[in-house]
């Protein structure tokens, strides 16, 4: 029997996933373990492998499009089998717009019969929480172990339990901010996707009547719902439109409903857009992909064919042109993030310049050494990783109410990819050698750079380290990586005349600046770490002590 594969939920917090590539194409065998496609996440691109056996019978989302979690992914079945019944289910590719539109008019209507009995809404700040589906074929959850109990104070991304699901054990945080006002499900007791886990509000609230409200079928907050209606409204209405439109010829287009909805909010004449999809049709990436210049700028060459004057000199003549490329997920949430960290933590930014006199010669002699190979960056990492353990102030992170001080120290390195930035994190760096580091940092980097890493293998840090020295950069501040509440800039080592003993000789510098979040590390404390921090880095013998 067929079965059907839904986009699966690859983390916690993800919502929608994009198709980077598909390993397996239509009417190819799949062995359960083979790996189907390369799926993007708000976090990384991770491969999704098939839990099923039997041949790839249909793809419902392609290469670069996007979808949200539990849409028709593909379809896995005996050859030749009958599918029809599936896709007219789930809805193709094709089909997915007006699918949608049908269901949503008959959720409406049911949800039209079923408000005649008005249950109570649950008060506006209020949230139910219910049990996340944190892999695509978990359908129940286990709580591990509560990390909140009722009564406490709850911050959006904290992490309220540790719920085990068919394949781990995961963390789960908080979407919210509030109180804790009532658990669910206790540790150690299971519960199906969807069973309410906890309810957060305002302190106070009355819980009981939450609960009556949540039981009897109450919106959990009043401005989704409220957001919901236009919406099923609008869809409503263009239900009987057809699939096709008139232009001024008379000639006919063909286009999605959900094309035409997309360029009637953005006032596009469908007439201008060429359609990618079977028979010409106009489907939604040619509407958001559409660029009115390609239509205007002949309009304006004409223009300025005919009002430029006629002089003797010659003029450049060209044709403007711009691009518009979709954001990926990984550029949103970064953007997202590091917006959040820049506007949130008062930054402010200390330089130092350090000799690496020592340090050059340190290196010359360890990679000297049979299968050995460390560099200037492992050794950053080392002495941070040492400065740290002194300035447990620096290994902090800003809780509101308190600062946390974190006793390990796991350091993070910043690593360029082609879709932005991620960061590794090398565990209990200050336990480690050099040499243990550099294998690390090379093992990790090479895994982010392949899409290969692990989300786990990202989290954790309390410190991060970017470095762009290589790229002949000598000095740069960068964005606090939250929750640290610190982060080292390196720049690269710069030969060039210094003062030492009083004459003028040839040196080796390079600048480092610790940006610092102002509410847990004063300038006092910062300036000391960079102290340690430098005599680390220029006599590097001290490190092994």
């Amino acid at each position: 029997m067929a079965e059907v594969i839904n986009m699966p939920r690859l983390s916690d917090t993800m919502e929608e996933g994009t198709v980077a590539k598909w390993l397996k194409k239509v009417g190819d065998k799949v062995e359960e373990g083979d790996i189907l496609a390369e799926i993007e996440t708000d976090k990384a691109t991770m491969e999704f492998e098939s839990f099923h056996e039997g041949t790839l019978l249909h793809i419902g989302i392609e290469e670069g499009d996007g979808a949200p979690v539990d849409s028709l992914l593909a379809i896995i079945g005996e050859e030749g089998e009958d599918i029809s019944a599936l896709l007219n289910g789930s809805g193709t590719t094709e089909s997915k717009e007006e699918t949608t539109e049908d269901a949503e008019t008959k959720a409406e209507e049911s949800s039209a019969s079923e408000s005649s009995s008005e249950p109570a809404d649950i008060p506006e700040g209020v949230e139910i929480i219910t049990m996340p589906r944190l892999s695509d074929t978990m359908e129940e959850g286990t709580v591990a172990s509560w990390l909140k109990k009722v009564g406490d104070t709850v911050e959006e991304g904290d992490i309220l339990a540790e719920i085990e699901t068919d394949k781990a054990t995961m963390e789960f945080e908080s979407f919210y901010s509030g109180t804790l006002l009532h658990i669910g499900i206790q540790e150690g007791e299971g519960a199906p996707v969807d069973s309410l886990l906890a309810v957060i509000g305002p302190e106070g609230t009355d819980v009981d009547a939450v609960l009556k409200a949540q039981a009897g079928g109450g919106s959990s907050s009043s401005k989704p719902k409220e957001d919901a209606e236009p919406a099923k409204e609008s869809k409503k209405e263009e239900a009987p439109k057809t699939e096709t439109t008139a232009t001024q010829d008379g000639s006919r287009i063909f286009a999605s409903p959900l094309a035409k909805k997309i360029a009637e909010e953005k006032g596009i004449n469908l007439s201008n857009v060429k359609g990618s999809g079977d028979n010409g049709r106009i489907v939604k990436r040619d509407v958001e992909n559409y660029q009115p210049s390609q239509t205007t700028a002949p309009t304006a060459e004409k223009t300025a064919d005919v009002s430029a004057p006629v002089a003797p000199i010659s003029l450049p003549v060209g044709e403007e042109s711009v691009e518009e490329v979709k954001n990926s997920t990984m550029r949103k949430v970064i953007a997202k993030r590091l917006g959040e960290s820049k506007f949130t933590a008062p930054h402010y930014y200390l330089t130092i310049e350090v000799d690496m006199s020592n340090a050059m010669a340190s290196r010359l002699q360890i990679n000297n050494l049979p299968d050995t190979k460390v560099s200037f960056n492992d050794m950053v990492l080392k002495a941070c990783a040492m400065a740290l353990k002194k300035h447990p102030q620096v290994n902090t992170s800003w809780n509101g109410d308190t600062t946390v001080y974190k006793h390990h120290v796991h350091m993070g390195v910043a690593v360029a990819v082609d879709e932005g930035l991620v960061v590794p994190v090398i565990k209990f760096a200050d336990q480690l050698s050099l040499t243990q580091i550099g294998s690390a940092v090379k093992d990790l980097a090479g895994r982010a750079r392949g899409k290969k890493i692990k989300p786990d293998e990202m989290e954790g840090s309390t410190f991060t380290v970017s470095n762009l020295g290589m790229f002949g950069i000598q000095e740069f501040t960068s964005i606090i990586n939250q929750p640290n509440s610190a982060i080292l800039s390196v720049g690269a080592i710069v030969e060039k005349p210094v003062v030492k003993d009083g004459q003028i000789v040839v040196g080796n510098t390079m600048k480092v600046t610790l940006a610092c979040d102002h509410r847990t590390v004063d300038g006092a404390t910062g300036a000391q770490f960079l102290q340690t921090l430098r005599a680390y880095l220029e006599n590097p013998v001290t490190m092994l002590a």
